[in-house]
């Protein structure tokens, strides 16, 4: 290293101005900033993050190493809200942000980073948002994948991407594990988590109901994990799973973190509660139809990424939140039998 470079990097270690992450809400998305906390943290160890968050993911925050708090602010995602922005900008400018990453490219996501005067403000060109970023970085349709797009923005400009980036990570301790299970009534044998939710109805498999059924019978206690928007396929999984299947969906994000980290696997589609089972480190199972593993997959590898493979589909992957051709063989052609035998072979080699 040249005596540049060293005294470089020895102004970015002294330096404690806190940085402020303006994060993509999505709920997968939300947990897959964690790389670019984790990279923040290497490169200025003294530098407190931040996380800008909505009421729904504020509980992730909770549960991520190495972010000092979440900002916790609601913006309408259909109208620009000036007032909202206002008193946002305000708020921040009380914390004497020293730099702001702006992760989403549009315009309305870096309005209040630049009225809130943070004199560092990075972020894509995007819709054109000069004047609104003064750090603006080009190349970004060159970075195939969402986490190369987002965790660049944290490393110098012009800087070559690394081999592999830091993965997410979730702890939550085995005390509140614990306290949950007895609040649910839940035991402490073997259990598989089923996520049947996703944004977008292509993207979900379409068995979990015998899935469940198959599942019960092996004797192994199941629970359906997801938001309100679950609660009616939730039922319909219990239903046809018999009483060994428990419905654990709500509107309390918490839960299901705490429903992902206590489970012996999780069965999940592509989905945000994808990420949180696969950053918790608990085995998890993606189920993959019309969406792209290298693309979306959690960077913290899956226990097993089930996709079909009876057929050659010239449409997959389409990227599409409804199927337009094909009758959705991509998920119909995973049998249930197959995702339920790969999940028993999970909870084996964990319990070896």
């Amino acid at each position: 290293m040249n005596q540049d470079s060293q005294l470089s990097r020895d102004a970015e270690r002294s330096d404690t101005r806190p940085i402020l992450i303006i994060p993509y809400m999505w709920i997968g998305d939300f947990v897959r900033n964690h790389t670019v906390v984790r990279v923040l943290n290497e490169r200025w160890p003294n530098r407190p993050v931040d996380l800008l968050t909505t009421s729904l993911c504020a509980p992730l925050v909770d549960y991520m190493p190495g972010v000092r708090q979440g900002i916790v602010w609601d913006l309408p995602r259909s109208r620009l809200a000036v007032g909202r922005q206002l008193g946002l900008a305000k708020l921040l400018r009380e914390r004497n942000y020293g730099t702001a990453l702006v992760l989403p490219r549009t315009w309305k996501a870096a309005i209040a980073p630049a009225l809130a005067g943070i004199p560092e403000r990075i972020g894509f060109v995007g819709e054109f948002r000069f004047g609104l970023l003064n750090r603006w970085r080009c190349g970004e349709k060159k970075l195939p994948r969402f986490i190369d797009k987002n965790a660049a923005l944290a490393r110098p400009d012009g800087a070559p991407l690394p081999a592999e980036w830091p993965v997410p990570q979730l702890r939550v301790p085995a005390e509140d594990i614990a306290r949950w299970r007895k609040a649910n009534g839940l035991s402490a044998g073997a259990t598989v988590a089923l996520a049947p939710g996703s944004v977008g109805v292509s993207k979900r498999w379409t068995y979990y109901p015998e899935a469940a059924r198959l599942l019960a019978e092996r004797g192994l206690e199941v629970w359906v994990v997801g938001g309100p928007g679950e609660k009616r396929l939730a039922q319909e999984i219990v239903a046809a799973g018999g009483p060994g299947v428990r419905d654990l969906t709500g509107t309390d994000l918490r839960n299901g973190v705490l429903a992902m980290a206590a489970a012996g696997v999780a069965i999940s589609n592509d989905s945000g509660l994808m990420h949180i089972a696969a950053a918790l480190g608990t085995p998890t199972m993606g189920i993959f139809g019309p969406t792209s593993p290298y693309l979306w997959a959690p960077l913290n590898g899956l226990a097993a990424t089930v996709v079909q493979d009876k057929s050659v589909l010239s449409c997959q992957p389409c990227q599409s939140t409804i199927c337009k051709m094909n009758d959705h063989r991509c998920m119909r052609d995973i049998a249930a039998a197959e995702v339920v035998g790969i999940a028993a072979r999970v909870l084996r080699a964990r319990a070896q």
